[in-house]
């Protein structure tokens, strides 16, 4: 009879999340800002949605500026560098090419390979599977994933319904390879899709589907549409139930979180998940009244505003236009801060 082998079997490698970035623009937009131009108020906007004030990008700030002021505040961090980088936008530079290889090429990241997610609000959740799955499998070192947009640009600046809720922002994290029990780790994940409801938020023109022309424009099609009440209730019944799923697939029960990071949308949607999960609201981040909705940058930017001690459970979970969404465990890692110089 053999030997009984004495070998443990290796732990599967996981993404683990090593240093974070964020960039706003300075321009704080505040409520009383806005209602010089739109029938609104201060109490109206707080009220519904909890939002105080927002960043708006200047006319020559875009994505990739902000996405690059973010992958290098992330890499500063980390003290090195990556060979891929993925941009979670969907308010891209441009149609063709995606934002991310000229992002890398500004990074001075040489021929790191580079490419969009865009999963709208739920992008950034998109792609940490995404990365995390490139260093698992060894087809990268570190990934550098950023989360940004400039929403200010697809609002419709007359639109108090929209127009009050987003802002722009970017958010990045270098994920390199590592184990699930250590400081960092992120996963299992959960994602899904419903695209017959791709009509509740959207915006119709300029693809292929509808350019854009006159008929779009005179129709304010070029800027997003919004069914408000329906996104609101899909969107938490969609992170409630990703939310229980992918603590289901970890083995672990709501008591075990230590905090919950989701999709800052507005303080209601907000609220009603964490009440609905039972996670008490002293446990749940939310910096939407400082900066709106920031779609693909809301959870990264999030993330910088949590405060915990490393190896403690972290819920993130996030919804968006598809509809898409997504949730994830992450341990909270022991981040770096940036030198200042």
């Amino acid at each position: 009879m053999a030997a009984a082998s004495t070998h443990r079997a290796s732990r599967p490698p996981v993404g683990v999340v090593e240093a974070l970035g964020t960039a706003v623009p300075p321009h704080v937009v505040t409520n009383d800002d806005l209602a010089q131009h739109l029938d609104t108020n201060d109490e109206w906007v707080r009220t519904r949605t909890g939002i105080a004030e927002r960043r708006f990008a200047d006319p020559d700030t875009s994505t990739g500026d902000l996405a690059v002021e973010a992958g290098a505040d992330a890499l500063k961090a980390a003290g090195g560098d990556v060979d891929t980088v993925i941009v979670a936008t969907t308010t891209p530079d441009r149609m063709l090419p995606g934002t991310a290889p000229e992002v890398a090429s500004r990074l001075g990241l040489g021929d790191a390979s580079a490419f969009d997610v865009n999963a709208a609000c739920a992008g950034f959740i998109y792609a940490l599977p995404v990365a995390s799955g490139l260093v698992a499998t060894g087809t990268a070192d570190r990934v550098l994933v950023i989360g940004a947009e400039v929403m200010s640009r697809i609002v419709d600046p007359d639109d108090r319904s929209t127009r009050v809720l987003f802002g722009d922002g970017a958010g990045a994290v270098v994920v390199r390879s590592g184990h699930a029990d250590e400081p960092g780790a992120v996963g299992p994940f959960d994602l899904g899709s419903d695209g017959d409801q791709t009509h509740l938020l959207e915006v119709p023109a300029g693809g292929t589907r509808q350019p854009i022309d006159d008929h779009a424009i005179e129709n304010r099609h070029h800027f997003l549409q919004m069914d408000g009440r329906e996104v609101y209730r899909q969107a938490v019944r969609r992170m409630v139930s990703s939310s229980r799923a992918v603590l289901a697939q970890a083995g672990l029960e709501v008591d075990d979180v230590d905090c919950l990071i989701a999709h800052q949308a507005n303080a209601r949607i907000l609220e009603a998940v964490a009440d609905r999960l039972e996670i008490p609201r002293d446990r749940c981040v939310s910096n939407v009244g400082r900066y709106g909705n920031t779609s693909a940058a809301s959870i990264p930017l999030a993330l910088a505003d949590a405060s915990l001690e490393p190896g403690q459970q972290v819920l993130l979970t996030s919804f968006g236009a598809g509809m898409a969404w997504g949730s994830s465990l992450m341990t909270w890692p022991d981040l770096p801060t940036p030198d200042p110089t």
